[in-house]
Protein backbone atom coordinates (compact mmCIF):
# COMPACT_ATOMS: atom_id res chain seq x y z
CA UNK A 1 0.00 0.00 0.00
CA UNK A 2 1.19 3.72 -0.88
CA UNK A 3 0.25 7.01 0.59
CA UNK A 4 1.48 9.85 -1.35
CA UNK A 5 0.69 13.76 -0.92
CA UNK A 6 2.23 16.97 -3.24
CA UNK A 7 2.42 20.12 -2.67
CA UNK A 8 3.58 23.42 -4.83
CA UNK A 9 4.43 27.02 -4.14
CA UNK A 10 5.72 29.84 -6.02
CA UNK A 11 8.28 30.81 -2.94
CA UNK A 12 8.88 34.17 -1.34
CA UNK A 13 10.54 35.88 -4.64
CA UNK A 14 9.06 35.11 -7.44
CA UNK A 15 5.52 35.95 -9.03
CA UNK A 16 4.39 32.88 -10.82
CA UNK A 17 4.86 29.12 -10.26
CA UNK A 18 6.87 27.41 -13.44
CA UNK A 19 6.89 24.14 -11.25
CA UNK A 20 3.84 21.33 -12.32
CA UNK A 21 3.59 17.99 -10.54
CA UNK A 22 1.07 15.35 -11.06
CA UNK A 23 -0.20 12.55 -8.99
CA UNK A 24 -1.82 9.63 -10.53
CA UNK A 25 -5.02 9.00 -8.12
CA UNK A 26 -4.40 4.86 -8.35
CA UNK A 27 -0.59 5.77 -7.23
CA UNK A 28 0.66 4.06 -10.80
CA UNK A 29 3.12 7.32 -11.61
CA UNK A 30 4.40 10.81 -10.08
CA UNK A 31 5.51 13.52 -11.99
CA UNK A 32 7.61 16.88 -11.16
CA UNK A 33 8.85 19.51 -13.94
CA UNK A 34 10.32 22.55 -13.17
CA UNK A 35 10.11 25.26 -16.53
CA UNK A 36 12.46 27.61 -17.62
CA UNK A 37 12.51 30.26 -19.98
CA UNK A 38 10.48 33.18 -18.07
CA UNK A 39 7.28 33.94 -16.78
CA UNK A 40 5.16 32.33 -19.65
CA UNK A 41 7.70 30.00 -21.15
CA UNK A 42 8.70 28.44 -17.67
CA UNK A 43 4.60 27.48 -16.88
CA UNK A 44 3.96 26.50 -20.04
CA UNK A 45 6.65 24.24 -20.65
CA UNK A 46 6.09 22.24 -17.32
CA UNK A 47 2.64 22.34 -17.65
CA UNK A 48 3.00 20.69 -21.17
CA UNK A 49 5.88 18.30 -19.86
CA UNK A 50 3.35 17.05 -17.52
CA UNK A 51 0.51 16.72 -19.47
CA UNK A 52 1.81 15.07 -22.37
CA UNK A 53 3.77 12.28 -20.25
CA UNK A 54 0.53 11.87 -18.66
CA UNK A 55 -1.12 11.65 -21.14
CA UNK A 56 1.38 8.53 -22.90
CA UNK A 57 1.66 6.99 -19.93
CA UNK A 58 -2.10 6.72 -19.09
CA UNK A 59 -2.92 5.63 -22.92
CA UNK A 60 -0.22 2.92 -22.77
CA UNK A 61 -0.56 1.39 -19.76
CA UNK A 62 -1.39 -1.67 -20.48
CA UNK A 63 0.58 -1.99 -24.05
CA UNK A 64 3.65 -4.45 -24.37
CA UNK A 65 5.64 -1.87 -24.12
CA UNK A 66 8.39 -2.52 -21.83
CA UNK A 67 8.22 0.18 -19.11
CA UNK A 68 11.57 1.49 -20.13
CA UNK A 69 10.64 2.01 -23.59
CA UNK A 70 7.21 3.62 -22.16
CA UNK A 71 9.01 6.04 -20.27
CA UNK A 72 11.43 6.97 -22.88
CA UNK A 73 8.74 7.87 -25.53
CA UNK A 74 6.76 9.58 -23.33
CA UNK A 75 9.90 11.52 -22.33
CA UNK A 76 10.78 12.54 -26.27
CA UNK A 77 7.35 12.91 -26.65
CA UNK A 78 6.75 15.82 -24.15
CA UNK A 79 10.26 17.13 -25.40
CA UNK A 80 8.66 17.13 -29.14
CA UNK A 81 5.70 19.14 -27.56
CA UNK A 82 7.32 21.91 -26.04
CA UNK A 83 9.56 22.19 -29.57
CA UNK A 84 6.46 22.64 -31.30
CA UNK A 85 5.35 25.19 -28.91
CA UNK A 86 8.20 27.65 -29.12
CA UNK A 87 7.81 27.58 -32.75
CA UNK A 88 4.44 28.46 -32.52
CA UNK A 89 5.15 31.47 -29.69
CA UNK A 90 8.14 33.40 -30.77
CA UNK A 91 8.42 34.68 -27.40
CA UNK A 92 9.15 31.52 -25.85
CA UNK A 93 11.46 30.03 -28.13
CA UNK A 94 14.17 29.27 -24.91
CA UNK A 95 11.52 27.74 -22.83
CA UNK A 96 12.31 24.53 -21.60
CA UNK A 97 12.15 22.31 -18.43
CA UNK A 98 13.09 19.68 -16.48
CA UNK A 99 11.52 16.57 -15.44
CA UNK A 100 11.38 13.55 -12.93
CA UNK A 101 9.14 10.78 -13.15
CA UNK A 102 8.74 7.30 -11.09
CA UNK A 103 6.23 4.56 -12.38
CA UNK A 104 4.81 1.47 -10.58
CA UNK A 105 4.43 -0.45 -13.18
CA UNK A 106 6.55 -4.26 -12.85
CA UNK A 107 8.13 -5.59 -10.08
CA UNK A 108 10.46 -2.66 -9.72
CA UNK A 109 9.53 0.75 -9.82
CA UNK A 110 10.96 2.43 -12.90
CA UNK A 111 12.42 6.45 -12.88
CA UNK A 112 13.08 8.66 -15.82
CA UNK A 113 14.72 12.46 -15.88
CA UNK A 114 16.21 15.13 -17.35
CA UNK A 115 17.35 18.44 -15.13
CA UNK A 116 18.21 18.67 -11.87
CA UNK A 117 14.54 17.68 -10.32
CA UNK A 118 15.59 15.04 -8.05
CA UNK A 119 14.20 11.50 -7.31
CA UNK A 120 15.60 10.35 -3.25
CA UNK A 121 14.69 7.11 -1.58
CA UNK A 122 14.91 7.91 2.60
CA UNK A 123 15.19 4.57 3.96
CA UNK A 124 16.14 4.01 8.01
CA UNK A 125 16.85 7.89 8.93
CA UNK A 126 19.14 7.55 5.65
CA UNK A 127 18.66 9.90 2.53
CA UNK A 128 19.69 8.48 -0.87
CA UNK A 129 19.98 10.80 -4.08
CA UNK A 130 18.72 8.59 -6.76
CA UNK A 131 18.91 10.54 -9.41
CA UNK A 132 21.76 12.27 -10.81
CA UNK A 133 21.93 16.12 -11.90
CA UNK A 134 22.05 17.00 -15.44
CA UNK A 135 23.95 20.02 -15.04
CA UNK A 136 27.11 21.88 -15.51
CA UNK A 137 28.22 22.11 -12.13
CA UNK A 138 27.37 18.49 -11.33
CA UNK A 139 29.72 17.71 -14.13
CA UNK A 140 32.43 19.78 -12.84
CA UNK A 141 32.04 18.54 -9.56
CA UNK A 142 32.58 14.48 -11.60
CA UNK A 143 35.83 15.87 -12.86
CA UNK A 144 37.29 16.95 -9.84
CA UNK A 145 37.10 21.02 -11.46
CA UNK A 146 35.65 22.15 -8.08
CA UNK A 147 34.83 21.00 -4.95
CA UNK A 148 31.20 20.53 -2.77
CA UNK A 149 31.84 23.68 -1.24
CA UNK A 150 32.69 25.56 -4.33
CA UNK A 151 29.46 23.87 -5.64
CA UNK A 152 27.10 25.13 -3.13
CA UNK A 153 27.08 28.91 -4.44
CA UNK A 154 28.61 28.81 -7.89
CA UNK A 155 27.31 31.21 -10.20
CA UNK A 156 26.96 28.35 -12.71
CA UNK A 157 24.76 25.88 -10.53
CA UNK A 158 21.72 26.42 -12.22
CA UNK A 159 23.03 26.00 -15.66
CA UNK A 160 21.34 22.37 -17.19
CA UNK A 161 23.14 20.25 -19.37
CA UNK A 162 20.19 18.73 -20.49
CA UNK A 163 16.49 19.73 -20.28
CA UNK A 164 13.18 18.90 -22.37
CA UNK A 165 12.85 21.55 -25.13
CA UNK A 166 15.80 21.22 -26.83
CA UNK A 167 15.51 19.31 -30.54
CA UNK A 168 18.95 18.02 -29.90
CA UNK A 169 17.79 15.44 -26.96
CA UNK A 170 18.71 11.94 -27.42
CA UNK A 171 18.82 10.83 -24.59
CA UNK A 172 16.91 10.21 -21.13
CA UNK A 173 17.68 9.06 -18.16
CA UNK A 174 15.98 5.63 -16.93
CA UNK A 175 16.69 3.21 -14.08
CA UNK A 176 14.71 1.09 -11.88
CA UNK A 177 15.47 1.16 -8.26
CA UNK A 178 14.72 -1.24 -5.62
CA UNK A 179 12.20 -1.02 -2.81
CA UNK A 180 10.90 -1.99 0.38
CA UNK A 181 8.28 -1.57 3.33
CA UNK A 182 8.94 1.73 5.39
CA UNK A 183 10.74 3.23 2.43
CA UNK A 184 9.88 6.95 1.36
CA UNK A 185 10.41 8.16 -1.81
CA UNK A 186 10.67 12.24 -2.54
CA UNK A 187 9.95 14.15 -5.84
CA UNK A 188 11.22 17.52 -5.91
CA UNK A 189 12.49 20.55 -7.90
CA UNK A 190 15.21 22.35 -6.86
CA UNK A 191 13.60 25.11 -5.17
CA UNK A 192 13.87 22.77 -2.03
CA UNK A 193 16.97 21.56 -2.65
CA UNK A 194 18.38 25.19 -3.18
CA UNK A 195 17.29 26.01 0.36
CA UNK A 196 17.92 22.56 2.00
CA UNK A 197 20.68 20.66 2.42
CA UNK A 198 20.58 16.23 2.62
CA UNK A 199 20.87 16.68 6.17
CA UNK A 200 17.96 18.83 6.82
CA UNK A 201 15.49 17.31 4.29
CA UNK A 202 15.89 13.75 5.90
CA UNK A 203 15.95 15.48 9.17
CA UNK A 204 12.23 16.84 8.24
CA UNK A 205 11.18 13.36 6.70
CA UNK A 206 12.58 11.19 10.19
CA UNK A 207 10.47 14.16 12.40
CA UNK A 208 7.77 14.11 10.48
CA UNK A 209 6.54 10.39 10.00
CA UNK A 210 2.99 11.28 8.67
CA UNK A 211 3.28 12.27 4.66
CA UNK A 212 0.99 15.02 5.30
CA UNK A 213 3.02 16.67 7.71
CA UNK A 214 6.38 15.94 6.39
CA UNK A 215 5.65 17.64 2.72
CA UNK A 216 4.30 21.19 4.36
CA UNK A 217 7.18 21.11 6.88
CA UNK A 218 9.91 20.33 4.11
CA UNK A 219 8.28 23.45 2.21
CA UNK A 220 8.06 25.48 5.34
CA UNK A 221 11.66 24.75 5.65
CA UNK A 222 12.46 25.84 2.40
CA UNK A 223 10.00 28.96 2.72
CA UNK A 224 11.85 29.79 6.23
CA UNK A 225 15.37 29.44 4.39
CA UNK A 226 14.73 32.33 1.67
CA UNK A 227 12.12 30.44 -0.97
CA UNK A 228 14.47 32.00 -3.48
CA UNK A 229 12.78 29.50 -6.00
CA UNK A 230 9.12 27.73 -6.78
CA UNK A 231 9.22 24.63 -4.40
CA UNK A 232 7.73 21.36 -5.57
CA UNK A 233 7.24 18.28 -3.34
CA UNK A 234 5.78 15.14 -4.08
CA UNK A 235 6.17 12.08 -0.77
CA UNK A 236 5.62 8.85 -1.51
CA UNK A 237 5.17 6.17 1.69
CA UNK A 238 5.94 2.69 0.82
CA UNK A 239 3.56 0.59 3.51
Amino acid sequence: MMRFTGLSNPGLVRFSNQDAYYIDPEGRFFIVADGMGGHTGGEEASRIATQVIRDYLLQHWQSDLATKVLLENAFKQANLAIVREQKLQLQCSDMGTTAVTIVFREQQPAIAHVGDSRLYLFREAALQQVTTDHTWINMALHQGDISKEEARNHPWRHILSRCLGREELDLVDIQTINVQIGDRLLLCSDGLTEELSDEHIAFQLQSNPANEKATAALLEAALANGGKDNITVVLIALE
